[in-house]
């Protein structure tokens, strides 16, 4: 991926989107390690992690609008990749509590000692190093991604076959870490983090740094996205989208095309999941569920499907509306209004917020640009040719 071919895939909604990306994850850290406390501009630490959980979701988001929006492939269990990837940063955290934990066991997580655990399991060994954590947090969910796409794409299974069969796996995923004997925690998940690379994961530069960190990530995720969106490769999607079976006559192999594109997309996930795990200080298999993965593509289809900067949009302004929304008497209802969200926005808006306005503004420029041809062509003394009139 060469940096003409980044620039290229740009435009100006793009170049804003990014800019604005930017700014927050210089500007909203130095707001809160250089501003005293109490200032007007001054954003507090806990402000910095919600909305550092906003960025994260918004990466998964992306992710999603990749395979949904511009190939067609809906699914319903790309929460599993995103948790996956949590609990990857997760072991790794656990690790770097070492002796501080309650039992005071160097090796053993706490969790471990409790069940009576005698030795760390096989798949925990190498969970103290970063670099293997962070390889992890990629290969761990493209692997799953990988084996399921092959299996399903090779058996051509398309439309909502493979949407539930994604839910199948994510609840699959789920019922599987709930269990004790699992090694992850079981119902409570993996939590009590310490450090992360030597810092105090609690602390407001810490914090600090992990939303920087995320909004770095969000641009990378979506320049990623839009390489692959505007090259060649992005139109064999868009085909294979509006019509497999045309596209397969062709000669293209949808198969590999459709793996590419869903191994990417959870690897984008399982990033998305390990930022959002030591900002949040939590991960337990209530991130499998699969409501977690249908309210996601909500985020898509309200921010706008095959736009990613709706995707984006949309995954922090619905999780700002729960966020609002859940800290008063309308907290039993929320389900019950994000259900309402998706109607309207499928009946009123159904390419979404920023869909419909990218349509409304090619409309109006459109028109600008006819009104501007046809002045210009009267200052010209240019006038369209009239029917001769019938001699009588």
């Amino acid at each position: 991926m060469t940096p003409h071919m980044l620039t290229r895939s740009l435009d100006r909604g793009a170049t804003i989107f990014l800019a604005i990306v930017a700014a927050c994850g210089i500007l909203i850290p130095l707001s809160n390690l250089l501003l005293p406390a109490g200032s007007f501009l001054q954003v507090p630490t806990y402000l910095v992690a919600l909305w550092g959980k906003y960025v994260c979701y918004a990466i998964l988001a992306l992710s999603i609008d990749l395979i949904w929006g511009y190939c067609g492939i809906l699914s319903l269990g790309h929460g599993a990749f995103f948790a996956l990837g949590g609990y990857a940063m997760g072991m790794y955290l656990m690790r770097q509590i070492g002796s501080r934990g309650v039992y005071g066991n160097p090796i053993l997580p706490d969790f471990m000692v409790f069940l009576n655990w005698e030795k760390l399991p096989w798949y925990w060994y190498g969970f103290d190093m970063f670099w293997f954590a962070a390889l992890m947090v990629l290969v761990v969910p493209g692997l799953l991604a990988f084996c399921f796409g092959w299996l399903a794409f090779r058996s051509r299974v398309t439309g909502v076959y493979l949407s539930i069969i994604t839910q199948a796996m994510t609840y699959a995923l789920l019922l599987a870490f709930f269990r004790n004997d699992f090694g992850f925690g079981g119902n409570n998940g993996l939590t009590d983090f310490k450090d992360i690379l030597g810092f105090n994961v609690q602390a407001e530069g810490t914090r600090a740094a992990l939303f920087a960190l995320s909004c770095l990530a969000l641009i990378v995720g979506f320049l990623v996205c839009r390489a692959i969106v505007s090259s060649k490769l992005g139109k064999v999607l868009i085909a294979v989208r509006d019509a497999e079976s045309r596209t397969r006559f062709l000669g293209y192999r949808v198969e590999s095309y459709k793996l590419f594109v869903f191994t990417v997309s959870a690897c984008m996930a399982g990033v998305a999941g390990a930022l959002y795990v030591p900002q949040v200080g939590i991960i337990n298999p209530s991130e499998f569920a699969p409501g977690n993965s249908i309210e996601a593509v909500v985020w898509v289809a309200v921010g706008g499907r095959g736009t990613l900067i709706g995707a984006a949009l949309g995954a922090v302004v619905v999780n700002y509306a729960k966020t609002f929304f859940t800290s008063g008497m309308l907290a039993p209802y929320w389900l019950f209004m994000l259900g309402a969200l998706f109607i309207l926005v499928t009946l009123l808006l159904p390419k979404g917020i920023v869909g419909t306005f990218n349509s409304w503004w090619e409309s109006s420029r459109e028109k600008r640009l006819a009104g501007v041809a046809a002045s210009a062509a009267a200052e010209d003394g240019i006038t369209e040719p009239k029917l001769a009139e019938k001699r009588s």
